[in-house]
């Protein structure tokens, strides 16, 4: 077993895997790279010799224990370092792997007939491909076909070796097995219209026609909130009208792909709803665009172009003034979207980056997990804040045999989004929130079916990690009952509206019937929208301080119980909102379904008084937010 420390902020528990194989000569075993699941999944066969593999093999940092040591000494705003940032090519020069390790891995690969295709500018990564022979040569391991969770994924049949004079160097090699796949949590239809009736305010109308739920009639779900609404529930309309709109900020969002409409929609869109042009920048994770691939396991490349929209969306409404960087990865594997990352860190292109992807729970392989909780290192060093949706699918025991929390927004360097379901006034005003759990309720013979709250659809993900310990700054804020023993990591970290019955209202050019192809505007939600949402209301805030606030968490923590945020506490379970929806998602001519959706029912994650599992600290709750974030110092 290899142990994983991360400073005096968390620690990685690396289960030990480790199969026999046939090795190369003077040859070091990897361990950490071949997934848990493949050791009891039934192997199928082998991976066909000339299929060609793609796989990314990933460096240590230089001086570990200094970059651990800087990166919470940067990010705490007690300390007489916070916020005294690297730029990109001081991180490189004190932390980055020499240029002879970088030459010495890509030389050993070439020699072994793979091509290498690109190398990060940090130094921390090398591509390469080659057919499944090549590589099962290579790494010492044969590549077999698994059946893992209903499809069929690769994974090597044992842990790779590598020569002893550079297995030293080398963190994680990924792309040997290809089940680990960042998914959009926010997908779109070919087309998606709302079915009226529906409220353009919470509880402007009444479902007085249907049957009550918990005794009382349940008011129509809103249509999606606005800009103006979403910047009056949160607070920061008067602000924004002020010039604190996030001018002179740059938040980055990170998706799989690229809408090919993605600018002209977000400029339409804010002509429709009182927001400037959007002032974007796209750019690419990778040169070798030619390899651009989508997979269905993922949603495709047209499944994340309504992801990409929420989030560009949804930070400029936040943000209006704020610049927006869209680095797109060429696939939805989990490597070339941690390279999209990276991309923004090495350039030194945004300090936020919002990331509405996940994993399903916590299964990649602990050196993988190591790799990408370097580069979120990374980022805190140089003052980048990281935001990552906390997932849609509550505590993922619908999917997986225990409960789970996703990775990355386990990672203890990232803050994790969770969701809320969100009631605006008739004046932009806030009502209330409660935690993000739908339970679902469908209208059969004149009455509800089951009984509310009915069956568990989707809702804010959370729980707790069994890959990383507790950070420092969750000690004393996070209930015991929630971190177990020994206290682990929790998120949460921090919310903001992700119900997709409270949704927020986005526009995109969708494909409709009878091949039309137009603009259009629908409801949409997830902890996709609460990220960046939240990045926006960040970027108010780096705006207000005069710096950047980077890894944010040791400062929010510190915030706990104040009134910078909206504790979201329980609601007692009553609360529903009606919903009619077309049964072919864009018209009436195949009828309508009708449902009561539940609030505040979320798997076994609860929404409690203080610090919880569904909410985490709760949402930001305007100046008062911004304020006490605004001296940005000690």
């Amino acid at each position: 077993m290899r142990k994983l420390l991360v400073a005096t902020m968390a620690a990685l528990s690396l289960p030990a895997v480790g199969v026999a194989a046939a090795a190369p000569a003077s040859p070091t075993k990897l361990n950490g790279n071949r997934p848990a699941w493949a050791a009891s999944a039934p192997r199928l066969g082998s991976v066909p010799s000339s299929q060609q593999v793609d796989l990314t093999v990933f460096l240590k940092w230089r001086n570990a224990s200094q970059l651990d040591s800087f990166a919470q000494a940067v990010s705490n705003p007690r300390g007489a370092q916070y916020g005294k940032y690297m730029t990109p090519a001081e991180f490189r020069a004190r932390f980055s792997p020499s240029q002879a390790d970088v030459d010495a891995v890509s030389a050993w690969l070439k020699s072994q007939g793979l091509r290498v295709t690109e190398a990060a500018k940090s130094r921390e990564w090398v591509d390469a491909s080659g057919t499944a022979a090549q590589v099962s040569q290579a790494f010492g391991t044969t590549l077999g076909t698994y059946a893992y969770r209903g499809g069929q994924y690769r994974a090597p049949d044992s842990e790779p070796s590598v020569p002893e004079s550079i297995a030293g160097d080398i963190a994680a090699v990924t792309g040997l097995q290809d089940a680990d796949l960042a998914k959009p949590l926010a997908t779109v239809p070919a087309a998606y219209v709302n079915a009226p009736p529906c409220s353009t305010f919470w509880g402007e109308k009444t479902a007085t026609d249907e049957p009550a739920a918990f005794g009382t009639s349940q008011p129509w779900a809103p249509c999606g909130y606005t800009p103006a609404q979403l910047q009056g529930a949160y607070g920061v309309s008067s602000a924004i009208a002020g010039g604190n709109d996030g001018s002179g900020q740059t938040v980055a969002i990170v998706d799989a792909f690229a809408a090919p409409t993605i600018e002209q929609d977000v400029d339409q869109y804010s002509s429709a709803h009182g927001l400037p042009p959007v002032d974007m920048t796209q750019v690419w994770a990778t040169k070798n665009l030619d390899q651009v691939h989508g997979s269905s396991r993922c949603g495709g490349a047209a499944g994340w172009y309504g992801e990409e929209t929420l989030d560009l969306e949804a930070v400029h409404a936040m943000a209006p003034g704020a610049k927006i960087v869209y680095s797109g990865a060429a696939d939805c594997n989990d490597p070339t979207m941690l390279q999209a990352v990276s991309t923004i860190l090495d350039n030194g292109l945004a300090q936020i980056i919002s990331n509405s992807y996940g994993d399903l729970g916590e299964g990649v392989t602990p050196d993988e997990a190591q790799a990408e909780d370097d580069v979120y290192k990374q980022a805190a060093a140089e003052g980048v804040g990281l935001y990552f949706s906390s997932g849609d699918d509550g505590d993922e025991t619908d999917n997986l045999p225990q409960a789970s929390a996703d990775f990355p927004a386990t990672d203890p360097w990232v803050t994790a989004v969770g969701g809320t379901s969100l009631a605006v006034g008739a004046d932009n005003g806030y009502q209330f929130e409660t935690g993000w759990g739908t339970g679902k309720s469908a209208l059969v013979d004149g009455a509800w079916s089951p009984d509310p709250p009915g069956d568990f659809l989707y809702g804010s993900g959370g729980g707790t990690s069994t890959l990383f310990q507790q950070p420092n700054y969750q000690r004393s804020v996070v209930p015991a009952s929630l971190s177990g023993s020994p206290a682990m990591r929790v998120v949460p970290d921090v919310a903001a509206v992700g119900d997709p019955n409270t949704g927020m209202l986005v526009g995109e050019t969708q494909m409709f019937p009878k091949h039309q192809v137009r603009y259009g505007e629908y409801r949409i939600g997830g902890t996709s929208l609460a990220s960046p949402l939240f990045a926006g209301v960040m970027a108010l805030a780096d705006q207000r301080a005069g710096t950047p606030h980077g890894f944010a968490n040791p400062a929010f923590y510190g915030l706990y119980g104040s009134s910078a945020f909206r504790d979201v506490g329980p609601s007692g379970g009553q609360l529903a909102v009606v919903r009619n929806d077309y049964v072919n998602s864009v018209d009436s001519s195949k009828g309508t379904t009708t449902t009561l959706r539940s609030l505040d029912h979320d798997s076994s994650l609860t929404t409690t008084t203080g610090y919880d599992n569904v909410t985490g600290l709760g949402t930001p709750d305007g100046d008062s937010f911004l304020n006490a974030l605004a001296p940005a110092g000690p």
